[in-house]
């Protein structure tokens, strides 16, 4: 399977040689630019426990630096952030780019994945329901083609070998977007969850990814992704998919951006039984289990994605604009025996120069990060799970 998709992407790169071998001289000055942000969050849960005595808290969410410039025609984008309350640090991304042509621009390194909406399938600061197994908003390490036929196509093409490296901060977690790390769970025919050890990697993954502008002002897209899930023990891969439709649009004020998206991994644990149940890491964390195993990833699910945001400009003093939305996802597990996840974020973003400010109300059911029983909504779920719910005040000063 693997061999066949590199002959395929190889000979598609031949394909694009044409392309390639007409380099255009670089317009870009040489110089490097250095910027980057600060971030505060302000915090009120309202979970399944009693409310936190604690609360409301105020955290340091994140700061990072960044570099962006080009020299001699090679471009170079590199960001890393750091994340005092949890302890890790870790690359966002990282790649030179360079453009061959006035039809295709390539990037070689840690870049974000060609896949759904982009950049983001979300209004929010807490993304949509897709982030968290992976498909939004991701980055993983290979090389990507970025082709513009026409002014209203995009074109992705992209090989990624494996996901971002590990930062500093427990292993194979302390990244920036969610990957599949060793771990995982079976269900037996009396429905009951065991832990198995599996030995878990991503490894040679193929994206693809067009989207067309139909009318300005309004995308259509569709997304393939095709990857393996290494087990070491077994030195084998298991070839996992995942595939996308969008649209996006802007109308009246509004913006409007709706997805499905199918996800199935496949992977196997150390003894050759298929999984479950998978886990996922980032922010130096995993989804837990316990004794009775639930934690991690359903490893096949449909998701549903909304959202909706209106922009008001204002001239309040340093205030440019302030844009309320909606934004709502469902995530629809294969194994009928799991409770489904629901997210929804009702908010609003406030500009003001360089400073932006979201203001939510994060709601979920079943979903891990909102909840004192973390890491079990994307798994198993929960029966008759409440909706819990997390005031936060994202504060960011971007230079």
């Amino acid at each position: 399977m693997y061999l066949k998709l590199k002959q395929k992407f190889f000979v598609l790169t031949l394909l694009l040689f044409p392309f390639l071998t007409t380099a255009q001289e670089s317009e870009k000055k040489d110089g490097i630019k250095f910027g980057g942000a600060l971030r505060y969050n302000i915090l009120s849960t309202n979970y399944e426990s009693s409310t936190d005595k604690s609360d409301p808290q105020f955290t340091w969410d994140t700061w990072r630096l960044n570099m962006n410039g080009s020299i001699s025609g090679i471009d170079l984008s590199f960001e890393y952030r750091f994340y005092p309350s949890s302890k890790n640090h870790f690359l966002h991304h990282g790649y030179f780019g360079y453009k061959f042509s006035d039809v295709v621009y390539t990037k070689l390194g840690v870049s974000q994945v060609p896949f759904g909406i982009l950049s983001f399938a979300s209004h929010n600061y807490f993304f949509q329901a897709p982030y968290y197994v992976g498909l939004e908003d991701d980055y993983d390490m290979g090389i990507k083609f970025d082709i513009t036929p026409t002014d209203d196509i995009d074109i992705s093409l992209a090989y990624y070998r494996q996901a971002e490296p590990n930062g500093s901060g427990p292993a194979n977690t302390a990244r920036y977007s969610y990957d599949i790390v060793p771990g995982g769970a079976i269900v037996d025919a009396d429905g009951n969850f065991e832990q198995r050890e599996a030995a878990l990697s991503e490894l040679d993954q193929f994206n693809a990814r067009v989207a067309w502008r139909v009318v300005p002002n309004w995308e259509v897209g569709l997304s393939g992704q095709i990857g393996g899930i290494y087990n070491k023990t077994l030195d084998k891969s298991e070839t996992s998919n995942a595939f996308a439709a969008h649209v996006v649009g802007d109308f009246a004020g509004f913006n409007l951006k709706t997805e499905f998206v199918h996800y199935n991994y496949k992977a196997k644990d150390d003894a050759g039984n298929k999984l479950d149940v998978l886990q996922m890491g980032a922010y130096g964390a995993n989804y837990p289990g316990g004794d009775t195993y639930t934690g991690g990833v359903a490893a096949k699910a449909n998701i549903y994605v909304v959202g909706l945001a209106y922009n008001i400009p204002v001239s309040w003093g340093p205030i440019s604009s302030i844009q309320p939305y909606l934004d709502y996802s469902l995530v629809d597990k294969a194994n009928k025996e799991f409770e489904n996840t629901h997210h929804l974020i009702p908010g609003f973003m406030v500009t003001a120069g360089p400073i932006y400010a979201y203001f939510d109300y994060a709601m979920g059911k079943n979903q891990p990060w909102l909840t004192d029983d973390f890491g079990k909504g994307l798994g198993s779920g929960i029966k008759d799970a409440p909706w819990n719910g997390r005031l936060n005040i994202n504060l960011g000063y971007y230079f």
